[in-house]
């Protein structure tokens, strides 16, 4: 008897258990399951984590959007069809591309330096401006940091130093480059084609200038990183190379703004290269030292996470994502 009832108990579990599925379906369906495709449910921005000897470097994804039209902003010296064959040949449409922005944090364990702010508040209608939200998911708060480094000042790199009409990183002092804080400081610009990217600076980093270090070519930030002039892309571009118990990274920001058309092709113009001549000696000679080194880079546009190394070909260079390296 004992055990026939053990075993109507048994089969009375195993329907129930069969049933539960899809009684928890309906049950997720009456409460308004939200089931669609749209890549749009609220997530945390990427982010990503590693050691550089001593120093935690993360990488935030402030955001991402299509641009379309490569051939307008990339190889503005070139045919069209030649921009497109190039993106062909590498797996990628010819017709349009995908623009990311990737400012850095670096804990050295003494200071916690920011690189750069993306779009900030001007962003976020077009999903843009998650700086703060992936500093949140890496496990900081805006008053961490201690430092805020801008490697140059356009907008894509400014727009987070105010929020509200506040500074948004409340205990950081700055460092910036010298020669690329002059040139957007002055009034000279006022009816240039700089004059907005002046108006940007005036709003977003000129209210900060008391608390601002100004440095040039081979100026320290703080033991273990050194900027590095890289100018072109903006009149005072600066780049930093980061070295932390016998490793070492370059932070490359704008120098190449495409991991296949500004570094397999670095002497094609850029729409947004300010001295286009200069932008293009820069991106060889950083990049042939970053390949000579075999040095790691983050690029503030390359695919994120945004971190690799390049391999010198005849013709400019090819883009190899990190993988373990830092791992091990």
């Amino acid at each position: 008897m004992m055990i026939e009832i053990n075993r109507r108990l048994l089969l009375g579990g195993a329907g129930l258990a069969l049933a539960a599925p899809s009684l928890m379906t309906r049950a997720a369906f009456a409460q308004g399951a939200d089931t669609a495709m749209s890549i749009d449910h609220a997530m945390p921005p990427e982010t990503h984590r590693f050691k550089l000897g001593s120093f935690e470097v993360v990488v935030v994804k402030d955001g991402a959007r299509a641009s379309g039209k490569p051939q307008e902003t990339f190889g503005t010296n070139q045919t069209p069809e030649a921009v497109g064959e190039l993106l062909t040949a590498n797996f990628l449409p010819a017709e349009n591309f995908v623009n990311s922005f990737a400012p850095v944090l670096v804990n050295t364990g003494s200071e916690v330096i920011l690189f750069d702010t993306g779009l900030g508040e001007g962003g976020r209608a077009n999903g843009l401006g998650r700086l703060v939200e992936g500093l949140t998911a890496a496990g900081y708060k805006r008053e961490d940091v201690t430092i805020v480094v801008i490697t140059h000042m356009h907008g894509d790199h400014i727009g987070g130093l105010m929020e509200g009409g506040n500074p948004a990183f409340p205990n950081a002092r700055y460092v910036t480059g010298q020669a690329e804080y002059d040139f957007w400081a002055d009034p000279a610009r006022v009816g240039t084609p700089a004059e907005g990217g002046h108006k940007g600076v005036l709003a977003n980093v000129k209210p900060l200038a008391e608390k601002m270090t100004f440095i040039g070519d081979g100026g320290d930030v703080v033991g273990g990183i050194t900027g590095m002039a890289a100018f072109g892309h903006s009149p005072g571009h600066m780049i930093y190379r980061l070295e932390s118990e016998g490793r070492q990274l370059v932070l490359a920001a704008d120098t190449a703004n495409h991991f296949v058309l500004s570094l397999q092709r670095p002497e094609w113009e850029v729409k947004f290269d300010m001295d286009k001549a200069a932008a293009a000696e820069t991106r060889k000679r950083v990049f042939d030292m970053i390949a000579t080194d075999k040095l790691a880079f983050i690029g503030y546009h390359m695919p994120f996470p945004a971190v690799g190394y390049v391999e010198k070909l005849d013709t400019g260079y090819r883009y190899v994502p990190k993988s373990y390296q830092f791992d091990i």
